[in-house]
């Protein structure tokens, strides 16, 4: 006689590799996620090469004056269009609803049962947004990089104080730009998660990477002290623009991207955390309630205070940053590289920035206003002095100081140096380089030298 054993089939956990593959298939196989593919690898280059078939510029956008210039232009008025509308939304499309799904299809027990574990479902989860967000952030800057140079070619670029970029150095500066925008992408993307797994149903999950974009878009417009402007996840799509500077403003670009990062860590960890006290049980569920949306409010609003917090006095100053030697020392910085520039396609005999001793004196519109602060009442008159020349030049510049430290200086005479007129240049002609320029001031104190 014989005893059969009978053995009670063990309970399986699907690998998180498994769960993220079937994750990410789901994702690619929405119809809304493929038209975004579609229209980040293709649509940039497309608007690039049709920009460098035009007459006119889009000079109101930061590089936008040089994008007939060289190809290295396209990518940067990309990224500042993606920064501020593009990636918001790629993130609410992708990151905003891959939980809310699963609560309005009604499909959580069935994924609970094939996975038979919330850690990994919300891994799997979170990993595969990241990875079709990666592809699609990626398919922006190649495909604007691409686009750009096909259409107008690999010629050095012109940076925001004037200086000349070889082709090697704009790209290593356009990839790490790209790069350094992840950091406030992967912020938004955190605070989908979070959204999606609060909200439940609610569409407002969908809308709240974008919402809370738009809200960090408008703050950067208002002349905030400099703290608090750092303190925004947000604030490394403006800070990459101290790539472009010599020397590099490596400051808020450091404390940008680390902001962004610390945002990043911190929404998804608390996603995760409502995401694993939630009821499964319960098939009307339709998210976690209102206790455990203030979880999700309060503790951001904490983490940005404690940011604010840390950052004030670290900077060193409670104003805006933008004060009067640092915007005479950016102009003089910028106009004497560019008189170099307007001299070579001239071809008048070269001369070096030590030779020109270029000086900016600047004011904010009359004696009875502080020279300090945003706003489009700069004046500024620049000299210099030329090689074996006793006559000293003289430019008058009208600037408009944005909040966040970006200006443009508009020309003011005299027609000679700063007015309008073209100029032969390797790619054609183009404006005098004089006439109009972008600039940026580093919002940062000077380190003190000694």
């Amino acid at each position: 006689m014989t005893a059969t054993l009978s053995v009670a089939p063990t309970t399986r956990r699907v690998p998180v590799v498994r769960a993220y593959r079937f994750e990410l298939v789901k994702l690619v196989a929405q119809w809304r996620i493929r038209l975004l593919l579609l229209a980040c690898w293709l649509a940039p280059a497309l608007f690039v090469a049709g920009v460098a078939q035009q007459n006119t510029l889009p000079t109101d956008t930061l590089f936008g004056r040089w994008m007939h210039a060289t190809g290295w232009a396209g990518p940067l008025v990309t990224l500042g269009f993606a920064g501020s509308w593009a990636l918001p939304l790629l993130t609410s499309m992708v990151t905003g609803d891959v939980f809310a799904a699963e609560d309005r299809l009604g499909t959580w027990r069935h994924l609970l049962v094939a996975v038979r574990s919330p850690r990994r479902i919300f891994a799997a989860k979170a990993l595969a947004s990241l990875t079709v967000l990666l592809v699609l952030v990626a398919g922006l800057a190649v495909s604007a990089t691409v686009g750009g140079l096909l259409a107008v070619g690999n010629h050095p670029l012109v940076g925001l104080d004037g200086h000349l970029l070889s082709p090697g150095d704009a790209a290593l500066n356009v990839l790490l730009a790209w790069l350094c925008a992840l950091a406030p992408t992967l912020a938004l993307a955190g605070i989908g998660l979070l959204g999606s797994v609060a909200l439940g149903r609610s569409p407002m999950g969908l809308l709240l990477p974008a919402l809370v974009a738009l809200a960090m878009q408008l703050a950067q417009l208002m002349p905030l002290p400099v703290g608090v402007r750092l303190a925004l996840p947000g604030y490394a799509f403006i800070s990459w623009n101290g790539l472009f500077t010599g020397p590099v403003q490596v400051g808020p670009l450091l404390i940008g991207v680390a902001v962004a990062l610390v945002w990043a860590v911190g929404t998804t960890l608390l996603a995760r955390l409502l995401f694993l006290r939630r009821d499964f049980t319960n098939p009307a569920h339709d998210g976690p309630g209102r206790r455990a949306l203030l979880l999700a409010v309060l503790p951001p609003l904490a983490l940005l205070a404690v940011t604010v917090g840390v950052l004030t006095p670290a900077v060193g100053t409670t104003g805006s940053g933008i004060e009067q030697d640092k915007v005479q020392r950016s102009v003089a910085t910028a106009f004497a590289h560019l008189y170099r520039l307007q001299t070579a396609e001239l071809n008048r005999p070269d001369v070096t920035e030590a030779q020109l001793q270029v000086t900016a004196a600047c004011d904010k519109g009359s004696t009875r206003v502080e020279p300090e602060g945003p706003g489009n009442d700069w004046r500024c008159v620049v000299t210099w002095h030329l090689p074996d020349v006793e006559a000293t030049g003289t430019a008058v510049y009208q600037l408009d100081v944005a909040p966040d430290g970006r200006f443009v200086a508009d020309g003011d005479g005299p027609k000679e140096v700063n007015g309008y007129f073209l100029v032969r240049t390797a790619t054609g002609d183009a404006p005098n380089p004089l006439w109009q320029f972008d600039g940026n001031v580093e919002l940062l104190p000077a380190p003190s030298k000694g």
